[in-house]
């Protein structure tokens, strides 16, 4: 390392350098004084990937979208104070859904804390119990000790990001002026930077190796028992935590069992080379990934007799009441041992690595019904109308839906809905798709037909906000660019289209982050429902009591977004449910950034979704 001019700077040329040899591969910057060292630092350095933002809570989100696609952590970089404040929601996120995230906030010297000094809070512990570690580190100085102190405890909190569960890690890294790389004579001897401390290991100071959890062999048995006695298995797999499911070992067990999947959008799933190719008759059917579940399970549905379940809470409501009441077996397969099961009917928590417990139960099953006649006889105790109610009832589900379309021109009598059906129909293979939280999220749910495409299917579902939707998205986008980038070694590629789906209030509050198209170099389809306010309140009992329901939850804007055009760069156009099938495909073939904005009464699309249940209900299997 050559000789840095001050101990600043060798504190934030040695973190840099220790993050990047532990595979730290880009950091988001949000500018200021106080964090000088480390943006000079990370901007220098050629391992690393650096997107500026202005705005520090567009920069947390922006680096969750990319570990949330990725599985691996982006840095977040502010400078003291409030700055720090605003990266919390998505340390929330963050935490909650299991996504690496390292966030270093820079910090003036602890003695100016509780004295009035500008621009200084408490940050120690900013953010309570949503990360998974956080450290304060030590002033900078040119001392062996110290200096392996700060490569250790860099390679620890970035390993504990991915560590079980993963999530956000936080290091406050207090400064001390001079910030900027001036030469501060005797501040790093001449001779500091050739010792061990100044130039670090071969790789990483500290190769960090984590495991993952599994089960005894006794504990395989009791779950393959259970599962071998059922007539009607059941697989549910909720939204994945990054970086996803092994979606083709969950259909063998699920073949191995004669067993449904009921996929959530999120799981990594729902749509795949993996999924079976169902018509749209009964007679048809034949896939056992489902997705219309949302629309057919009621009280009257007949109970699983056990359940695996892996991923985190479904986001169907019907799905979680039936769980809720089904009285059966139900194994939560979870490897942080962690329970994330709201409606507290489980009946067992199984600590182990989901992936590799469904491969050793494939096995299991397999071997057993190969070596005792008692497990052959076993497997035809099976319910033969099991999996084949639900392939009829997700053929009645599909065939109501595309009733309910006209191709790809929403329908008649056009909806949200149709909105989310034709953005999953017909987006491309492979694509990014990011939804909002609110109705579009759920309209992904009930709508969003499985399919035999890469689609990559994200939200941030983990608290569940509707803050930071663009720049998650922006961040998710930005990794299949790099990716793309790297993989073409300057050959023309095609990249990986991001489509973003958000309603008009979640784009609303988050829509400085439209900064990063263009800082950060991403492109998106993004479209925007716009039915002028909450739109989902109105499937609450509240809609009822007006007021004070239109001004405190409806809360209509009648804001017009077009004029983000000329302030981004992008292109926006209003589109009519007729237009949209043409204007969604011209801009997935087009460059830049293009928002189709569709307009749309939240009350009629809401009676619309129950019109339409009503009919997928009506049907029995009996009939079939």
């Amino acid at each position: 390392m050559e000789r840095p001019p001050n101990r600043n700077t060798l504190w934030g040329r040695i973190l840099a350098d220790e993050l990047a040899a532990g595979g730290l591969e880009a950091v988001c910057i949000a500018p200021g004084s106080r964090s000088t060292p480390l943006t000079v630092a990370f901007a220098e350095h050629p391992a690393i990937e650096v997107f500026s933002h202005l705005d520090e809570r567009s920069a947390a989100y922006f680096a969750l979208g990319r570990g949330r696609r990725t599985g691996r952590p982006t840095a977040l970089v502010c400078t003291s104070g409030t700055a720090a404040a605003n990266f919390h929601p998505a340390v929330i996120e963050a935490h909650q859904a299991r996504v690496p995230l390292l966030v270093l906030t820079a910090d003036r010297p602890a003695e100016l804390r509780d004295s009035g000094a500008n621009q200084t809070i408490d940050q120690v512990d900013l953010y309570g119990d949503s990360v998974r570690w956080d450290a304060e580190l030590p002033e900078p100085d040119a001392d062996e000790r110290k200096v392996r102190s700060l490569r250790t405890t860099a390679a620890r909190a970035l390993a504990k990001t991915t560590g079980t569960p993963a999530g956000p890690v936080h290091l406050n890294c207090p400064f001390r002026k001079p910030l900027e790389p001036v030469e501060v004579p005797g501040d790093v001897p001449e001779a500091f930077a050739e010792t061990l401390a100044g130039r670090g290991r071969d790789g990483p100071f500290v190769d960090v190796s984590s495991g993952r959890p599994t089960l005894e062999e006794r504990d395989v048995e009791r779950i393959t028992t259970a599962l071998g006695d059922a007539e009607r298995p059941l697989l549910v797999a909720g939204p994945a935590d990054p970086p996803g499911l092994d979606a083709n070992a969950m259909v063998e067990l699920a073949g191995t069992l004669e067993a449904p999947i009921l996929a959530d959008p999120l799981s990594g799933v729902r749509f795949g080379s993996h999924v079976g190719v169902g018509g749209t008759t009964a007679e048809t059917a034949t896939t056992t990934v489902c997705g219309g579940y949302d629309a057919y399970l009621e009280e009257t549905w007949p109970d699983p007799d056990v359940v695996v379940r892996v991923g985190a809470s479904p986001t169907s409501k019907p799905l979680r009441n039936w769980l809720r009441d089904a009285d059966c077996r139900q194994f939560l397969i979870d490897p942080a041992v962690d329970w994330r099961e709201a409606t507290f009917t489980a009946t067992d928590l199984v600590g182990a690595e989901p992936d590799a417990l469904i491969s050793s139960l494939v096995d299991a099953i397999d071997g057993l019904a190969n070596t005792t006649a008692t497990a052959t006889e076993t497997k035809t105790t099976n319910d033969d109308g099991w999996l084949e109610r639900f392939q009829h009832a997700e053929a009645h589900h599909w065939s109501v839906v595309d009733a309910a379309l006209e191709d790809d021109r929403l329908g008649a009598d056009p909806f949200e809905g149709a909105v989310l059906a034709a953005v999953l129909e017909h987006a491309p293979d492979p694509a990014t798709i990011f939804v909002s939280n609110s109705m579009p999220i759920r309209d992904a749910d009930r709508f969003g037909r499985p399919r035999d495409a890469d689609l990559t299917v994200l939200a941030n579902r983990g608290a569940s906000g509707i803050d930071g939707i663009v720049s998650t998205a922006l961040g998710a986008g930005s990794v299949t660019v790099s990716e793309d980038e790297k993989e073409s070694e300057g050959e023309d590629e095609d990249e990986e289209p991001l489509v973003l789906v958000t309603g008009d209030l979640a784009f609303y509050h988050d829509s400085n982050g439209l900064l990063a198209l263009e800082r950060c170099g991403v492109d998106a389809t993004i479209v925007l429902l716009d039915n002028d306010g909450g739109g989902i309140f109105h499937m609450l009992p509240i809609e009822e009591y007006d007021p004070p329901f239109m001004g405190q939850f409806k809360t209509p804007h009648g804001l017009s977004f077009d004029a983000l055009a000329e302030l981004y760069d992008l292109e926006f156009e209003y589109v009519t449910p007729t237009a949209f099938g043409d204007a969604y495909r011209n801009s997935l073939e087009s460059t830049g950034t293009q928002v189709l904005a569709l307009e749309f009464d939240a009350e009629a699309s809401h009676r619309r979704r129950e019109e339409l249940e009503e009919k997928t209900r009506s049907w029995r299997f009996d009939d079939a």
